[in-house]
């Protein structure tokens, strides 16, 4: 029971840190919490959903989810953010344009697709496997898996690639990063298809794994996937991983033995829990504003 428990929690973690990473990549380049991030997860499982729907294979399907959302999450930094930066407005601003954006993109999907719950076709369906004497879905391990290889290469594009080291720059100081002839805009413009493409791999695996879609199912997705980021030390990429399935199996656990109520509350629990405890979350630095 523990270990199905256990299994059941790392799966569902998998994919909070996947949707985490997404918010810490725009934190650490802009230090903006971009919560329209919950809205481009229903978006990439709805597109996958369409994709899926005209026999299009679930490869290709999850690679045009991922290429459109993707373009998304470029247009909502490109329409919505970017003036805002030229203009030099406050980071408040950004942040109600980003909740305002979450509002449009989910209203979008409800005239699109309407605002009833759809079948999404069941993903990686194997069957079980026994564990320890404990029976497991295959296709738990396989989102895991897959999932587990995606956030590998999120992690080496950020510390391994010249434009992960230009993200890198940004983050410390995004004026000398300027001058040193980093083309900021461009960085950050992929920064956010970055984020759009691994929110849209998350909203296809979880559909796939629940079997169903709906507008709003990205809200309370994207509000534990920003816990999971703030637990872990946001903007930080191992943070948030840990932190994703820190709450995954919390969740879980919460769910079994109080029952299904305290499953959504149990993430900001330890979230509250943490914060008063170390700030910065588990692996975040305090930071000196220079004045």
């Amino acid at each position: 029971m523990v270990l199905q428990q256990i299994i059941n929690g790392l799966t569902l973690g998998i994919i909070y840190a996947l949707v985490a990473v997404g918010f810490s990549l725009v934190f650490g380049i802009l230090r903006l919490i971009n919560f329209s991030h919950g809205s481009v997860y229903a978006f990439g499982a709805h597109i996958s959903m369409v994709l899926l729907g005209f026999q299009f294979g679930l490869l290709p399907a999850l690679l045009g989810s991922l290429a459109i959302t993707g373009l998304l999450g470029v247009a909502i930094d490109k329409i919505g953010l970017e003036p805002l930066r030229k203009k030099k407005s406050k980071g408040m601003s950004a942040l109600i344009t980003t909740i305002g954006i979450s509002y449009i993109i989910q209203n979008f999907l409800m005239i699109a697709f309407g605002s009833q719950t759809k079948y999404f076709p069941k993903l990686f369906d194997y069957g079980n496997v026994t564990v320890a004497g404990t029976l497991v879905g295959i296709r738990q391990f396989v989102i895991f898996g897959v999932a587990l290889v995606l956030l590998a290469i999120l992690t080496y594009v950020v510390n391994g690639t010249k434009i992960g080291l230009a993200m890198r720059a940004i983050e410390q100081n995004q004026k000398a990063a300027h001058l040193m002839g980093v083309k900021v805009n461009s960085v950050i413009t992929f920064t956010f298809f970055l984020g759009g493409a691994s929110a849209a791999i998350a909203g296809t695996l979880i559909a796939g794994y629940y079997q169903m879609v709906y507008p709003t199912m990205g809200f309370m997705v994207g509000l534990k996937a920003f816990a999971a980021a703030v637990l872990g030390g946001i903007g930080i990429l191992y943070g948030s991983i840990l932190g994703g399935l820190f709450i995954g199996v919390s969740e879980t656990f919460a769910a079994t033995y109080l029952g299904g109520s305290y499953r959504d509350a149990i993430a900001f629990l330890i979230l509250i829990i943490v914060l008063l405890i170390r700030p910065a979350g588990l692996f975040g630095k305090k930071t000196i504003t220079k004045v």
